[in-house]
């Protein structure tokens, strides 16, 4: 059976761009346009992987990781940030929020799926 990653970005052509690289790499995708959207997406499915965007209108990616932290089905689920940030402070605060890997775009589709590959749940 295929792993599920939820993807979370408010940028619809970045989704797109990840989601063509996962579905090749034969994971499922589900997708979430901010951190408000992407929590209702968490409904009890198995997610196996979350890649979160950090800037996001609604709610922001270190704030939806905090509260996926507190989900008791998904306090666990690896989190992998995607973003521009670089800043070694947001590095830390998504760290210290439960980010388990921290991807800078514009980046390549290889090193992303080598990230999933490593962290996502059986």
């Amino acid at each position: 059976m295929a792993k599920t990653i939820l993807v979370v970005d408010d940028s619809a052509s970045l989704r797109q761009v990840v989601g063509i690289a996962l579905k090749g790499a034969g994971y499922d995708v589900v997708e979430g346009c901010d951190g408000k959207d992407a929590l209702t997406k968490l409904d009890g499915r198995k997610v196996n992987l979350i890649i979160s965007d950090v800037n996001m209108p609604n709610m922001d990616g270190i704030t939806f990781v905090k509260a996926v932290k507190q989900l008791a089905n998904y306090k666990f689920t690896p989190i992998i940030m995607l973003t521009t940030e670089s800043q070694e402070g947001k590095k830390q605060e998504g760290q210290a929020a439960g980010a388990k890997a921290w991807v800078v775009k514009p980046f390549k589709p290889e090193q992303m799926l080598n990230a999933v590959s490593k962290l996502c749940l059986p």
